[in-house]
């Protein structure tokens, strides 16, 4: 990946110097019953180089499925789908759950046909739509949905000041905090985020505090990440969004919002008292929410049962950019 590179840009190697593009995932055939691959996601730190398996990413995990697929590591005869689809049940070994990654292939069902018309904001071009069903995702990380029991939480800072958080481990832990309560607007750019260097410390305070008070470990970039809140513009609710948000991720302001974070957010739209429910609009009984990014928006989906979160979905699409040798 070209690091560690104290220059932050990684041209040493196969990264590009921001954390949505040092990423890494281990497949193998799985010998769990119901599971057809297990895969260990790794985020490479970029200065420093640290291996990072404390978490799971969405969107290197709509990518295992065809994977596995295309290099025979599954069979289509052993997997649940139709003459069009497939599902490759997959195991995550960060978070020790369960996802279900449904994508189409093509007419002889020999590999991944990765040609459509669903676009995603923020990503250029067109694709086959892929599902990934992560399944009963609460407590990926701490056992419990809201490590804490509360929905809102109050965190002291190392300055004296506190702040109020939603702190929530669904797919992977997150930290929710009113964009309005640090004196931002809901739609900074991430640009301007990145660029504001005590902003930047107040925030990684924020996270390190919510990780203490969930029981992680404050030192680990990667879980929990912040998250910035605030209700839709009434434009951005013409179009049908529920709910804003800005992220960060690995110390760096996020150009859109990681996967995992918006299947949390989607969830904790629908669980009373949070700080998500209280500033969404119009989200209440939905299935499906959408969120309005930086670059964008998503939509994603949470499926309730007797209270309990049983699943959470989303789409994505990928493609064969390479095959070849890495050398180091």
């Amino acid at each position: 990946m070209g690091s560690p590179d104290s220059f932050g840009r990684q041209l040493n190697g196969m990264g590009s110097g921001i954390s949505s593009t040092s990423k890494i995932c281990v497949v193998e055939r799985s010998s769990r019953p119901g599971i057809d691959v297990d895969y260990t996601f790794v985020q490479v730190g970029i200065k420093d180089g640290h291996l990072d398996v404390a978490g799971n990413c969405g969107n290197m995990s709509s990518v295992v499925g065809p994977f596995a697929f295309n290099e025979g590591l599954v069979k289509a005869k052993g997997l649940a789908g139709d003459n069009d689809e497939v599902t490759v049940r997959m195991f995550n070994t960060n978070t020790s759950k369960e996802v279900y990654n449904t994508f189409r292939v093509n007419s002889d069902r020999t590999a991944f046909n990765p040609l459509g018309d669903y676009s995603i904001d923020g990503v250029g071009g067109t694709g086959s739509m892929i599902t990934l069903s992560f399944r009963d995702p609460g407590g990926a990380k701490t056992g419990y949905a809201l490590p804490t029991g509360n929905a809102i939480d109050t965190l002291c800072l190392g300055d004296g000041s506190t702040v109020r958080a939603t702190l929530s481990d669904i797919a992977n832990p997150g930290v929710f905090v009113l964009a309005s309560e640090l004196g931002l607007p809901g739609d900074i750019h991430p640009d301007v985020l990145g660029a504001n260097g005590a902003l930047m410390e107040r925030l990684e305070d924020i996270r390190q505090a919510g990780a203490a008070a969930m029981g992680l470990d404050p030192g680990t970039q990667s879980v929990p990440k912040i998250v910035l809140l605030s209700s839709p513009s009434q434009s951005d609710i013409d179009h049908g969004v529920h709910i804003v948000c800005r992220a960060l991720s690995m110390q760096q302001a996020h150009k859109a919002v990681p996967l995992t974070l918006a299947l949390n957010l989607g969830a904790i739209c629908r669980i009373p008292g949070t700080i998500a429910a209280q500033v969404a609009v119009g989200a209440e009984g939905r299935e499906s929410i959408r969120i309005a990014h930086a670059s964008g928006q998503l939509d994603v989906g949470s499926v309730f049962k007797d209270g309990k979160l049983e699943s959470a979905l989303l789409h994505r699409t990928a493609r064969i950019l390479m095959k070849g040798d890495v050398f180091f």
